[in-house]
């Protein structure tokens, strides 16, 4: 009688997702905007984090120019 020999561990690959577009420093005066509903958040104390996520909508939120 054969015996079977174990299967082979399958390794996945783990999906990549994809980074909001807003990932940047949060400074003093930077300001953020909604692309949906035109919310404009302006930082008036930085956190001293190196990246920070702003969401709004359930979107990201873009780093607005003056």
């Amino acid at each position: 009688m054969a015996t079977k020999k174990p299967a082979a561990k399958k390794t996945t690959a783990k999906p990549t997702a994809k980074k909001p577009a807003t990932k940047a420093a949060g400074k003093k005066g930077a300001r953020y905007a909604c692309d949906v509903c035109g919310l404009v958040v302006s930082v008036d104390t930085a956190c001293g984090c190196e990246e920070i996520d702003l969401l709004c909508c359930s979107e990201p939120m873009r780093m607005k120019t003056k």
